[in-house]
């Protein structure tokens, strides 16, 4: 249905989507928001890659977050699963729960924030809905991607022997949201104004991996993005590949800012590494072709790090200076 038909459409419903949201509707497959549902047409000899994932005030934001980000972390979400699969933006869905007593102005900046990144990612609006709610608002964000036939990346295609390698680096959301949450722990943390600004901005604003996608496709045995922490996410895809795998901890990529966190408490290295929201991608390939996945991936501008090896068995072992770490929690997860 069109962005806001609920069968019994109000002139202020349909003037907010006008006004904010039919400007993001840019594909023509997307008729202008004014018909009750989009057409997509893959290009010759590809498959649609279809994801879907959503936030929730409270859970995967703080009320206070800007609408600009909240926007923005949303569709980055979804646009870090298709970057996994190797497959590249062809659009989204949005619905959204508002409120009780949201403005208008609330409304503009969230539809600033989605246009950003809409330009910037060349990933349109192509409909969805909008709805009050008496609960907390909520944002649904359903993203599709297209890939030549059979090229997708899965996770369950891992193979044994293969190099274990991840994009960027691990744990500075799960270290910023808590600097988010309390700021007092920055000076526990001995860090930097600049350091704990680093932290928050990667907990707010995700930098999905697409400059990678097609490198996956032509590298990766099998891959997926870090959205629940890196030790929990590798395990699914362990789990999914019948394999196991062992990571040298000393070897997972850490911005400077984390570093000097772990510096100042050991401890953090089990929520740096189990704590999520890295949208950073995990991946498995063959030895031999990490160097020239690694120099592709540096020509996108993004970061590789080889942490590990698969290996035959079950689980994942990570490892510090030989011994096996234990954590309280794998992953972060709903329930």
């Amino acid at each position: 249905m069109p962005l806001g038909d609920s069968g019994n459409e109000t002139s202020g419903e349909e003037r907010l989507i006008a006004r904010y949201f039919r400007p993001l509707a840019t594909s023509p497959n997307a008729f202008g928001l004014g018909d009750d549902a989009a057409v997509l047409t893959p290009p010759a000899g590809c498959d649609l890659v279809l994801t879907t994932d959503g936030v929730i005030a409270g859970v995967h934001f703080l009320p206070s977050d800007s609408a600009q980000d909240i926007a923005r972390k949303a569709l980055r979400m979804n646009l870090s699963d298709l970057a996994a699969k190797g497959a590249m933006p062809t659009g989204f869905l949005l619905s959204i729960a508002l409120p009780p007593g949201t403005q208008e102005s609330w409304i503009a900046a969230f539809a600033e924030g989605l246009g950003q990144d809409i330009a910037q990612y060349r990933c349109p609006l192509l409909g969805g809905d909008t709805d009050h709610t008496p609960g907390p608002l909520s944002v649904c964000i359903s993203a599709f991607g297209t890939v030549p036939h059979g090229a997708m990346v899965r996770r369950a295609t891992a193979k044994l022997g293969d190099v274990i390698a991840v994009t960027g680096t691990i744990g500075d959301a799960a270290l910023g949201v808590v600097l988010h949450r309390d700021e007092a722990v920055g000076k526990e943390w001995r860090l930097s104004s600049a350091a704990q600004n680093h932290l928050r901005e990667r907990y707010l604003l995700p930098q999905p991996r697409n400059a990678v996608a097609e490198a996956l496709r032509h590298y990766a045995s099998a891959a997926m993005d870090v959205s629940d922490g890196l030790a929990g996410d590798l395990a699914k895809l362990c789990r999914a590949s019948g394999v196991a795998a062992e990571i040298d901890v000393a070897r997972v990529p850490l911005s400077e800012a984390a570093r000097m966190a772990v510096s100042a408490d050991a401890r953090l290295v089990e929520r740096i590494l189990t704590g999520g929201d890295d949208y950073e991608i995990i991946l498995t390939l063959p030895a031999a072709m990490f160097s020239a996945f690694r120099t592709a991936a540096e020509q996108a501008a993004v970061a590789v790090t080889e942490i590990g090896q698969v290996m035959s068995g079950q689980g994942v072992r990570f490892l510090r200076d030989g011994k096996e770490l234990a954590f309280a929690r794998g992953s972060y997860s709903h329930f």
